[in-house]
């Protein structure tokens, strides 16, 4: 148990250095589990690391590989598998972004994923001030879902995410869930403040946005025609898709030229890019049923 839950936090020559030990009759004379502590035992005074108590549980090895943690550049995830990603996966999320690559997205209109503009720093995927990387789409389409995002800013910076996405209505995409530095003239009309439903439906004025430079959460319901708009756990727009209001607010809008707007379709997540600096990750989805 002890060898099995440590090794794959140990280089393989620092095992390979307890072979002397191995060979001797007293070590062969001790059982398996007496066996795998002594090599234990073994590599800490071979790394020369002190820890205050023997390691003869699982939950005071997870304490072990937190504290060996410097020196091996490891993870305690290396000890046991994430739990908390399985039960996600059971619960029907999936991620759209994987925290390595564009795997899964691509340009707006096009077949493929962007030559520029939108890298991956510190698992978070950054949309480059000044790439021209355009705006990227997800290769998978949703109707009814539960969106979530983790994402901030630098000062004066404008971005935003769309869904109910028509590749074929460029100058309206989709809706936009607005997020930017409020404190700009671009954010002055709370209908393009951050979480709005972008110059269509104005947030709850008490929102709970943390300053630019910070990380905030957000999140879209879309089930049915009710859609919801939620920043820090806090629900601030919610509409009817089709409704007489949405129209009237549409029509009031930079969209008013589209009549189809307000209309609930399949689409892909769109990402946009605003030439300014934005990071995303923790994106993840989970498409709903009409019954849930």
């Amino acid at each position: 148990m002890v060898r099995s839950c440590i090794e794959p936090l140990i280089p393989l020559s620092i095992f390979q250095r307890c072979r002397p030990l191995q060979r001797t009759k007293k070590y062969r004379r001790h059982s398996p589990k007496r066996r795998e502590r002594a090599d234990f035992w073994f590599w800490l005074r071979f790394g020369s690391i002190w820890l205050p108590k023997p390691c003869r549980s699982r939950h005071s090895l997870r304490k072990a590989a937190l504290f060996l943690e410097p020196f091996l550049g490891r993870s305690e995830a290396a000890v046991a598998p994430d739990a908390g990603a399985t039960a996600e996966k059971k619960a029907g999320w999936k991620l759209l972004f994987d925290g390595d690559s564009l795997k899964g997205w691509r340009s707006y209109g096009k077949p493929d994923g962007p030559k520029q503009g939108w890298v991956v720093e510190h698992g978070a995927l950054k949309c480059v001030a000044g790439g021209n990387g355009g705006d990227i789409v997800s290769t998978e389409q949703f109707t009814d879902f539960d969106l979530e995002w983790d994402w901030k800013i630098p000062a004066g910076a404008n971005n935003g995410i769309k869904y109910l996405v028509n590749e074929k209505r460029p100058n309206a995409r989709g809706h936009e869930y607005q997020m930017i530095d409020d404190t700009i003239a671009d954010a002055k009309p709370a209908i393009r403040s951050t979480a709005s439903f972008y110059d269509v439906i104005a947030p709850d004025p008490n929102k709970p946005l943390k300053p630019v430079g910070e990380w905030n959460h957000s999140r879209v319901l879309l089930k049915g025609n009710h859609v919801e708009h939620w920043l820090n756990g806090k629900k601030v727009v919610e509409y009817e898709l089709g409704s007489p209001e949405l129209k009237a607010a549409i029509a009031k809008s930079k969209f008013k030229k589209y009549p189809d707007f307000a209309d609930k379709i399949t689409g892909p997540i769109l990402l946009t890019e605003h030439h300014d600096e934005a990071w995303f990750k923790n994106i993840r989805i989970r498409e709903l049923k009409r019954e849930e």
